[in-house]
């Protein structure tokens, strides 16, 4: 048989065999939505979206690589090995890379205060703290750099955003996004609310100063600091963007955790209503 007879036979399976026999979870509400390690999926057919990472593919090889971040030739051999009716065990997935933070660049740091400031409109008296205790700097890009800690108060990694002209936001590499994330103030606080990313964080606490505004690096239905989160007991509300990918993301995380309230900006995101005058 040719690799080419192999990969039509395989693509073939049903998704929903693939997704089960790897561990993923159907939403109780959307039989075509499954909560799997790498995100939300919907399924339609053979073809399947993830919400979280924007992106998706068509038939059994490609979910599997997708899933266990393997390549066409070892999703191949995975399917081959394990059949459609024996239980398919999952593929140890590549060795995560270290973090690598990037270096502090001061002569950049006026650049990113003045961006922040002046288009983001955020308050100087929330980011000098934050610049001072080197929860927030400048890298050789001028890249805004803002600090993810783990329970500990370390570092486990940095969501990077672009000062250009050109909007860009990325991560260091080695990012655990489920070991930390960027909060302000960083101290806890009765009350929580929850933002996709760390300029929304800064912008909801300056319209907002009660609650501590932590930043999910992302729409995140269920990060995993989250139980800990909800175990302290205080009041935890979900303040994802005003769009599609915020409803649908939070609709996910409510159903998982009913005690979270939705709080929706009246813009798009929380800086949109900041720049907006609140």
């Amino acid at each position: 048989m040719t690799w080419q007879e192999r990969a039509n036979r395989l693509r073939a399976l049903p998704l929903s065999v693939v997704l089960r026999r790897s561990g993923a979870v159907p939403d109780r509400a959307d039989p075509h939505k499954w909560h799997t390690a790498q995100g939300v999926l919907s399924v339609t057919g053979a073809q399947f979206i993830n919400w979280n990472l924007g992106g998706g593919g068509g038939g059994a090889i490609d979910l599997v690589m997708h899933l266990h971040g393997v390549g066409f030739g070892q999703a191949l051999e995975w399917l081959e090995r394990h059949g459609a009716t024996s239980p398919i065990p999952p593929v140890s997935p590549p060795p995560r890379p270290p973090l690598r933070l990037p270096e502090p660049t001061p002569e950049h740091l006026a650049h990113v205060r003045r961006y922040l400031v002046e288009p983001r409109r955020l308050p100087p008296a929330l980011l000098d703290p934050l610049i001072a205790t080197g929860n927030l700097y400048a890298d050789a890009r001028a890249n805004a750099v803002f600090l993810l800690r783990g329970p500990d108060g370390q570092p486990v990694g940095a969501e990077l955003r672009g000062t250009g002209l050109v909007p860009w936001r990325g991560m260091a590499p080695g990012s655990r996004k489920d070991r930390g994330c960027f909060a302000v103030p960083t101290t806890p606080r009765a009350v929580s609310l929850l933002c996709e990313s760390a300029i929304d964080a800064l912008s909801c606490h300056a319209l907002h100063p009660d609650p501590r505004c932590l930043s999910t690096a992302g729409a995140r239905p269920d990060p995993v600091w989250l139980a800990d989160l909800l175990a302290q007991g205080g009041p935890v509300s979900c303040g994802f963007d005003l769009d599609a990918t915020g409803e649908a993301m939070a609709q996910v995380m409510i159903a998982r955790h009913p005690a979270i309230q939705r709080l929706r900006p009246s813009h798009k995101d929380w800086n949109d209503v900041l720049r907006a005058g609140g």
